[in-house]
This record gives C-alpha cells, sequence and structure tokens, in this order.
C-alpha cells in the first residue's frame, strides 16, 4: 500500500486551531453552554469558508478534502485537550471541557482525543495530501473509516447511558455532522475504484488450489480468530452480568473497569459481541474457501476499529482519571496487557495479510477448458 504524500496546506490550516483554541479560552461569553455551540459552529463555518476559497481544485477533484481538513482542525483540538486534561499543557481548552463536553475529561474521553489527535490527525494529512497529488488513499481511507466509527459508535452512547448523561450540554448536537459526515465519506470511500492486481489466472488458480494446510499463515490466523471469538463472546457475557464464577472472578480480578459506571467499557463489549464477534466468523470462513473479495476491504474497517477500540479501552482501563477500584489491579495488569493487545494486533496482521498476497480472495476465475467445452455443447 502506497503511502501518500502529507498534505502541507492541510496542516499550516489545522495548526491554527492552537491560537484559535487558546484566544476562545478566555472569552467569558464561553460560560454559558449555548454560547460555546454557537461560536464552535461558527468556527467550523468559517475554516470550510477557508478553505473552500483556497482549495477549489482539490474540493472540486475530491469533496472529501474539506472534509479531511476540517478534521484534521479538530484533530488538533482534540490533542491539546488530551494535553490539557494531562496536565502537560494549561489555558486553552478549559471553559470547552466544563461548559461544552465535560465527558471529555474522563480517562475514555481523554485516550479518544489522544488518537484522534495522534492517529486521526496523520490520516487526514495522508488523505488531503493524496487528493492534493491526484493519489490513491482507498485503503487507508478504510481504516480511517472503521476508526472514526468505532468512536463514536462507543462515545455517544457512553455519553447518553453512562454517568454523565445528566451532563449532556447543547455542544453534544455538535456531534451530529460527525456522525452524518462519516457516512456519507465512507459511501464515497467505498465507491472508489479498487487498486489493479497484476495476478495471472494461473497464478490465482494456483494460490486457490492450495489447502489450508498449504497456507500455514492463514491456518494461525484462523485459529487466532477463534480463540479471539471465544473471548469476545466471554467479554460480552462479563457486562451483561453473566452470574458464572469465571465471570465474576473476571470482572473483580482481571478487567474491572467493565463496572465503571461511565458505561464506555459496556458499550465496547456489546459492539465487541454484536459486530465483531459475527466478523471474526465471517472472516474465518473467507480464509478457508477462496474467492471472498470482499474480505480485504473490511478487514481494513474491522482493523482500524479494533485498533482504536483497544487503544481507548487499554489506556482508560489504567489512566488515573479512572477510579481506583476499577482500574487494572497490579498482579494481574501483565496478563490484562498481553490478552488486549494480541486481541488488537491480530485484526491487523489479517489487514495485512490481505494485502500482502490478495490473489487468494479475488473473484474465482473460470477454469478455461471447461468454459470451451460448455461452448461446444
Amino acid at each position: 500500500m502506497d503511502i501518500p504524500p502529507l498534505a502541507g496546506k492541510t496542516a499550516a490550516l489545522s495548526l491554527g486551531a492552537l491560537p484559535v483554541s487558546y484566544a476562545l479560552n478566555h472569552i467569558s461569553a464561553l460560560s454559558q453552554p449555548v454560547w460555546v455551540v454557537l461560536i464552535s459552529a461558527l468556527i467550523l463555518g468559517l475554516l470550510f469558508l477557508a478553505i473552500y476559497s483556497l482549495s477549489r481544485g482539490e474540493i472540486n477533484h475530491d469533496p472529501l478534502y474539506a472534509v479531511f481538513t476540517i478534521f484534521a482542525f479538530t484533530s488538533v483540538v482534540d490533542l491539546v485537550i488530551a494535553l490539557q486534561e494531562d496536565g502537560y499543557v494549561v489555558g486553552f481548552m478549559e471553559i470547552y471541557t466544563k461548559e461544552g463536553e465535560p465527558y471529555l475529561r474522563t480517562a475514555h474521553g481523554i485516550f479518544i482525543c489522544y488518537w484522534d489527535g495522534m492517529v486521526h490527525y496523520l490520516f487526514y494529512l495522508a488523505m488531503a495530501g493524496a487528493i492534493c497529488k491526484r493519489k490513491r488513499y482507498r485503503n487507508l481511507g478504510l481504516y480511517w473509516l472503521g476508526s472514526f466509527a468505532m468512536s463514536i459508535l462507543v462515545f455517544l452512547p457512553g455519553n447518553i447511558l453512562g454517568k454523565y448523561s445528566s451532563e449532556i450540554r447543547p455542544a453534544f448536537f455538535l456531534a451530529i455532522p460527525y456522525v452524518l459526515v462519516p457516512c456519507w465519506a465512507g459511501i464515497r470511500i467505498f465507491n472508489q475504484s479498487r487498486a489493479l492486481t497484476c495476478y495471472a489466472t494461473s497464478m490465482v488458480q494456483e494460490e486457490q488450489r492450495k489447502s489450508l494446510l498449504q497456507r500455514p499463515a492463514d491456518l494461525a490466523l484462523i485459529i487466532y480468530l477463534i480463540l479471539a471469538a471465544f473471548f469476545t463472546l466471554f467479554r460480552g457475557l462479563v457486562v451483561l452480568d453473566c452470574p458464572t464464577d469465571a465471570c465474576f472472578v473476571y470482572i473483580y480480578q482481571y478487567e474491572p473497569y467493565l463496572r465503571d459506571p461511565v458505561a464506555y467499557p459496556k458499550v465496547q463489549m456489546l459492539m465487541y459481541l454484536f459486530y465483531v464477534l459475527p466478523f471474526y466468523g465471517l472472516a474465518a470462513y473467507a480464509l478457508t474457501f477462496p474467492g471472498c473479495s470482499w474480505l480485504p476491504d473490511w478487514a481494513l474497517v474491522f482493523a482500524g476499529a479494533i485498533g482504536q477500540a483497544q487503544f481507548a479501552h487499554m489506556g482508560a482501563s489504567m489512566h488515573l482519571r479512572t477510579p481506583f477500584t476499577y482500574r487494572v489491579p497490579d498482579d494481574t495488569w501483565a496478563c490484562f496487557f498481553l490478552s488486549n493487545l494480541l486481541f488488537a494486533l491480530g485484526p491487523q496482521l489479517l489487514a495485512l495479510r490481505c494485502l500482502w498476497r490478495p490473489a487468494f480472495f479475488l473473484p474465482r476465475p473460470h477454469d478455461a477448458p471447461q468454459a470451451h467445452l460448455k461452448k461446444q455443447q
């Protein structure tokens, strides 16, 4: 997968978030929640006008350029929020996190801000740079789509269901475009043409004739998927208050964060249970039987989703903002860290395997002699 060049213009505009956030933090009117959302919406509107006036060529080529540039700006804001909440900077977004979105001050909120401010930010620069250079970015876009979708699908329900449900302010409704715009962006990314493969028909047939024992890497991935599926099912049962002794021991001695009343870990495990678990089963099927051309795309989507989810979950489980009783105990820390790290790495390896040798997943070519016989009949 080619890494597209970073967009200098997007980076320059995004860094404007630093002086803007510092200046807004010292405006007394922002002490009112309504003014927080109005001024935030005004800034995003002015930013869009600035992008449109400076980059009409890029927007006409691909409207997602404006989306990535605006999201790069908000990623810098999120990074500032995370650094501020951890005490590395002061005087930037204190009023916003207090009067606008107080749930960003939770351990989970801090870690999704770190992920957005670092990983998503690099994605935005790379994808905007690809649009400027008229290069492809479909694979990178699919990974970003999964990561962004998982972040939103856990964070928003967690805000509503958790202990911060009474702290929802008007700024919460700024999340509406954060839900709608990525849906539109995801459709455009999926509709982009795939990179052409240079495999001859004979090579595809030879690869797809191999048994599972002749593909040890695929066999190892299938074993991983089976184990990860059991782990996913088990943690889903844990957050659903399964009364068995194993679930009781696990939630109190290994992952007490699953009991945290902020609700983010519970929503996360349910997302795994209802969406990731079926994907693991389908992925195991696609690694066994050739011609499942849908797997490379969805492997990228789920790799991004699980990478983001595990980063936030593992970080919040050990962060000081999480109450001590819900943090990972010292005597089980190694077990917790290793199991969750493997759970995060497996989907990344699956995505790399699909990108590295995709011939097994290409549509099955028709056998030429058989096709010739059918024509004669």
